[in-house]
């Protein structure tokens, strides 16, 4: 896979995806990631990429003309373009295996007050966001992003079971709370059931304490 991310904080984008299993799956190939200035495609003396709103309103937007220029270059027929923006739908792990799939994705970062619409209407397949909260920028959200699909990627995690044990596999609960040794720690122990052996009354009790913490901490999801 390969992922292109236009962003005027190149270095933000990247940093993230330099560590741990991301930097190994770029290293052995898995997905090649790089994180374009959008400035290189702006024109005139000072390559501005934002301006003032029409019709007013706080803030600075980014220009069409470099964003344009930018996917105009980048984009292949096998290309999908996402905007990262708090307009966008939340995020979601279906949505990232989806995209798991995909030859080639291009991440345009909001920065200001986002993108002239233009760009949206244009060029964009699809709007994300990591979250209904508001960042600095959007090169954060873009290698949260880059993180989540890269990890699915085969042979990224070294295990291929992986990704299907986690929170989310099942998009309407939460993962079942996980103990290690030692088996008793300042008088907390580890819950007997597993310790027991029994798979039929481990499985069981996952599935008990999964449905309590999705109660507890994510009742969105069951409604």
């Amino acid at each position: 896979m390969r992922i292109d991310i236009i962003t005027l904080f190149p270095e933000i984008a990247l940093a993230p995806l330099s560590e741990s299993i991301i930097k190994r799956a770029r290293e052995a190939g898995i997905a090649e990631v790089k994180a374009h200035q959008l400035r290189d495609w702006a024109t005139g003396k000072h390559r501005k990429t934002d301006e003032y709103l029409c019709g007013g309103g706080q803030g600075m937007l980014l220009k069409p003309e470099p964003l344009f220029a930018a996917i105009e270059e980048l984009r292949t027929e096998s290309s999908k373009v996402i905007l990262l923006t708090p307009q966008g739908q939340v995020l979601k792990q279906a949505t990232v295996r989806e995209l798991s799939g995909e030859d080639h994705l291009i991440l345009i970062c909001g920065h200001y007050e986002g993108v002239d619409h233009r760009v949206i209407t244009e060029l964009v397949d699809l709007e994300l966001s990591i979250g209904d909260y508001v960042l600095t920028n959007g090169a954060l959200a873009a290698a949260v992003l880059c993180d989540s699909i890269i990890r699915l990627l085969p042979g990224a995690l070294g295990d291929a079971r992986s990704p299907e044990d986690e929170s989310f596999s099942d998009p309407n609960l939460l993962e079942a709370p996980a103990y290690t040794k030692p088996i008793e720690f300042r008088g907390l122990k580890v819950p007997e059931v597993l310790l027991s052996g029994h798979h039929a009354k481990i499985d069981e009790w996952k599935k008990a304490q999964a449905l309590q913490r999705t109660r507890e901490n994510r009742p969105d999801l069951l409604d």
